[in-house]
């Protein structure tokens, strides 16, 4: 036997033929896994961060200056902010890919000179390595086995970074006594219209549809895989739970949430909804068959930016991130800073994201919805207290 088998490889080796490589896992074996894909709000922007302070940035930092590093030496694509927080990564003997990138769309926007590449929900390929999230996941999924995949998209198609801004300048803008509101400003309200609103969940839908060609093209039946398609959890609450009276600027100068009331009521009445809307109506209208919903949108409740039953870490008495009770007396969302506040090692983008906190909790309701393999949809909340794995306790139900 033995010598046959050497003169087989001969053979081989004389007809230049390559004998097939092994491959341990590919789609339907091996190795389960899981992937997202999407923008910030999936990809881990803000995850260095447990909680908000004033005082040394040292306090709150959990991950360190490697935080967004998904590589060895960086990041793989330079602002993506694929944080070591992520949701994705639910362990467990389960492998998980973060190919989301902080700023995206459902479409790619190329490379340009001072500016980064954000690849969308697409096949985007400009062969010098840049390509979108539906090429990655099909080049991902055809040698891994990819169960489940986690999108939360739209937001930027919105215009998300552009309505805080205008929300911010606003209210620092303005007196008490005349409030400018962002809500009506013609550049906010005008990419809430009914028509595009339309326009986006399209968009979102058309970026489903790609999600399904890729993984097809990697080989993988409908039925063999889940899309769990993401909600945004609201991020600042109703103006009345705002622990910053509207008088004076402390809202912005010490709590990082400077907006008005108002603003704060349309953020959670039209404009989270509206890109939930665009989500849930994306799913429906893509017209896959194994896409379920993950709700999402009220899982930060209670401990959202400024929110009255949370504080910064000085306000609640906590020394540091990592004392006992910390998780349950921190915001879960990034403060919104400014040029008189942004300083280093704080960056721009980070700005009223979810957290270090938040991330982990968004992870422990992805690992419920994972299922042990049998992936799922539902509604997360938060209880108090933190599980084994130093993640905040959450319901799926």
């Amino acid at each position: 036997m033995h010598k046959l088998l050497s003169a087989l490889a001969a053979l081989v080796a004389v007809c230049g033929l390559a004998a097939p490589a092994a491959m341990a896992d590919g789609p339907g074996s091996g190795t389960p896994s899981v992937v997202s894909v999407g923008d910030s709000a999936i990809s881990g922007e803000a995850g260095r961060w447990a909680g908000n302070t004033n005082t040394s940035s040292g306090n709150v930092d959990a991950l360190g200056s490697t935080a967004y590093w998904d590589t060895a030496t960086g990041e793989a694509i330079p602002g993506c902010h694929r944080s070591k927080a992520s949701e994705i990564a639910i362990g467990g003997g389960v492998a998980s890919a973060n190919l989301a990138c902080s700023g995206a769309r459902t479409y790619t926007q190329p490379y340009s000179s001072g500016s980064d590449f954000k690849p969308g929900l697409d096949f985007y390929d400009d062969g010098a390595g840049h390509i979108g999230q539906a090429k990655a996941l099909q080049q991902y999924a055809s040698t891994h086995n990819v169960k489940l995949v986690v999108a939360l998209i739209g937001a930027n198609n919105y215009g998300f970074a552009d309505i805080a801004q205008s929300c911010v300048i606003d209210f620092l803008t303005s007196p008490t006594w005349w409030k400018d509101y962002c809500y009506d400003d013609s550049s906010v309200s005008s990419r809430f219209t009914a028509a595009n609103q339309a326009a986006i969940t399209g968009q979102v839908a058309g970026a489903f549809q790609n999600l399904r060609t890729a993984m097809r093209g990697a080989g993988y039946a409908d039925n063999a895989w889940t899309l769990d398609v993401q909600t945004y959890a609201s991020p600042v609450p109703p103006g009345a739970a705002i622990r910053y009276s509207e008088s004076g600027y402390t809202r912005q100068s010490t709590g990082g949430c400077g907006l008005w009331n108002r603003d704060a009521d349309w953020a959670n009445g039209t404009a989270v909804v509206a890109m939930n809307s665009s989500a849930r109506n994306g799913a429906a209208q893509s017209g896959l068959t194994n896409a379920r919903i993950l709700d999402m949108s009220s899982l930060l409740n209670g401990r959202r930016l400024c929110e009255n039953t949370v504080g910064l870490l000085e306000e609640k008495g906590v020394p540091s991130w990592t004392a006992a009770g910390a998780a349950d007396k921190s915001e879960w969302v990034s403060q919104i800073r400014t040029t008189t506040t942004l300083f280093g090692p704080y960056q721009l983008q980070e700005d009223l994201h979810p957290n270090y906190w938040g991330q982990k909790a968004l992870r422990n309701c992805v690992r419920q919805a994972y299922n042990n393999g049998s992936p799922r949809g539902g509604t997360c909340t938060h209880g108090t207290g933190v599980n084994a794995n130093g993640e905040p306790n959450a319901t799926l139900g």
